[in-house]
């Protein structure tokens, strides 16, 4: 079986990050909006995907990832079931479990100079065409 998930998008919030109750281990929550394959004659559409991130990952989203910012997300699909106190229904939700998250907008010149400051206007698939 495979339950492999690849996005790239960017973060609608700055990431936050709680820590469990039992071994104060650091979870980032964070959304991205994604956007879909843009098909001709059609608005452009956006999916907000709902991202988990663990331990090391979630403060290294935590530190260097702010609303806005691009970003890859590599992980797996897991659903989370609960009970609603209020409604006493089942609730349920997939969100993506990140495993690797990468930077993903900024210019080539200055990440190559070491100078490698946030870019709102940079579009990585536009600098890929060129």
């Amino acid at each position: 079986m495979l339950n492999n998930v690849n996005l790239m998008g960017r973060l609608t919030a700055d990431p936050v990050v709680r820590y469990t109750h039992t071994n104060n281990v650091p979870v980032a929550n964070f959304s991205l909006a994604v956007d879909r394959r843009l098909i001709k004659g059609r608005e452009k559409e956006v999916d907000f995907i709902n991202i988990v991130a663990w331990q090391g990952t979630a403060d290294f989203v935590a530190k260097y990832f702010t609303k806005g910012q691009p970003i890859c997300v590599e992980g797996r699909l897991q659903q989370r079931t609960w009970l609603d106190e209020v409604t006493k229904t089942n609730r349920s939700v997939i969100e993506v479990i990140a495993e690797n998250v990468h930077f993903a907008g900024f210019k080539r010149d200055d990440a190559q100079n070491n100078n490698a400051e946030y870019d709102p206007t940079f579009d990585p698939y536009a600098a890929q065409a060129a």
